[in-house]
């Protein structure tokens, strides 16, 4: 059963991950860059929900199953614990971005591309926009870090002068 539960931490890490670079340096970028300001706002505006949602989840996922090993892994589990703090904050960031200010951004976006729109309500997009993307660059940064611990506990902090040797159990954290 140790392996499933490994198995579904490294499938979430790996779509969380895989989900916040494709949005932040594929689908955006072509997005605004192939479409009017307007109509792109409109189109990443559909994706949110579902973008939010897998994150959530493969959020809750993470923090569940470090939580899991850990226990499994005592008393040498720390590293799965501190797994399940980083996991645990970029889940509260995303349910933060996806709950809060998502929503907000969604609220203001039909009234900045009219004429008489206040500058007031341009500049609380602004914000909240860069409110988002910060939000979305700490989920990256966290599991980043989150594949690094792994890819560390799976190396057994191998370096170039010794050999590897061989494991009986990757629940040694």
């Amino acid at each position: 059963m140790p392996w499933l539960v490994l198995f579904l931490y490294i499938f979430a890490l790996a779509v969380w991950v895989g989900e916040v670079i494709f949005f932040s340096f594929v689908v955006a970028p072509q997005v605004f860059g192939g479409l009017p300001a307007e109509q792109a706002g409109t189109v990443v505006g559909l994706v949110f929900p579902a973008y939010y949602l897998i994150g959530h989840l493969c959020g809750a996922v993470l923090v569940g199953c470090a939580l899991v090993l850990r226990s499994w892994s005592r008393p040498a589990g720390g590293a799965w614990l501190i797994a399940a703090g980083i996991a645990g904050l970029a889940l509260l960031a995303s349910l933060y971005a996806g709950v809060v200010v998502q929503p907000e951004i969604s609220a203001l976006r039909p009234q900045l591309h009219k004429a008489d729109t206040p500058a007031a309500v341009q500049a609380e997009f602004d914000g909240l926009h860069q409110l988002a993307v910060e939000l979305n660059g700490g989920i990256l940064i966290a599991t980043l870090v989150l594949v690094g611990l792994l890819a560390g506990q799976s190396t057994g902090g191998m370096s170039a002068r010794r050999r590897p040797q061989r494991r009986t159990s990757g629940l040694q954290w």
